[in-house]
């Protein structure tokens, strides 16, 4: 999109009800100043302005909720996504078969612009516990799924989600360079799977594969996350239930 037509009090008020939908109940004002660098007088503005629209909700320790009104729209959005609930109920019953194989847990994720979603996850064994839950965002060139999801993209649509090629560096691990990112989603679509080696989260590595839809295009993601020291141990058995997962979940 043209930055021309940009509304930056939207863009601002996006970042908000991200920041606020990671911890919610636990940002105050200043919180989400610092989470967002929205200074506080603009911040204070929207604040108010959401909460009279019931997007956003403040409780009586001045911590913010999402509102009435994001659960309204995500009410209309869900009855208009139910292919979503159908994927969601089919990956839960395929991935308990997953995780009894290899014993780590597996993830479901949709790519929204330059972001996964995830939709469900069913945990392994393991004491570790990922923060992966339904509805959270992690940026795509980050992540397994992500990279995945976006390989199989037309060069095109790659361009317009990253018009200024800008790759934020999440770990030490992430890739920045667009050249060699680029490079690697080349590599990854002729493999058929993805791999994110502390690229998001320090110490954990995932394995992921595209679920494609009836025309061949990748309608989703699955992903496995294990310890490094795991994946070190069991990759390729890990890669191959990952990609037998994806297949199940495809429609062909």
């Amino acid at each position: 999109m043209e930055r021309k037509y940009w509304v930056p009090a939207l863009e601002r008020a996006d970042l908000i009800l991200n920041a606020i939908s990671l911890k919610p109940g636990e940002c105050k004002m200043t919180d989400l100043c610092d989470a967002t660098g929205i200074n506080k007088s603009s911040m204070f503005s929207l604040l108010r302005t959401m909460e009279v629209l019931k997007w956003v909700k403040r409780d009586e320790k001045e911590a913010y909720a999402l509102g009435e009104g994001v659960a309204y729209l995500n009410t209309v959005f869900n009855e208009s996504h139910k292919q979503n609930y159908n994927l969601v109920e089919h990956f839960l019953k395929a991935s308990s078969e997953s995780v009894k194989a290899v014993g780590e847990t597996f993830q479901l994720s949709v790519l929204d612009r330059s972001e996964i979603i995830y939709l469900a996850k069913q945990e392994g064994p393991s004491l570790v516990k990922l923060e992966s839950s339904p509805g959270m965002r992690f940026p795509a060139h980050a992540t397994a799924m992500g990279k995945m999801m976006l390989a199989l993209l037309p060069p095109d649509e790659l361009d317009k989600r990253y018009p200024d090629k800008i790759l934020s560096q999440v770990t030490p691990q992430t890739l920045t360079d667009w050249n060699e990112f680029t490079g690697e989603l080349a590599e990854i679509r002729n493999s058929g799977y993805s791999v994110d080696q502390e690229e998001i989260i320090q110490g954990i590595c995932c394995v992921a594969a595209p679920i494609l839809d009836a025309s061949g295009n990748a309608a989703a993601a699955v992903s496995a996350s294990m310890l490094r020291h795991a994946y070190a141990d069991k990759q390729e058995a890990v890669t191959e239930a990952v990609i037998l997962l994806a297949k199940k979940l495809s429609l062909s």
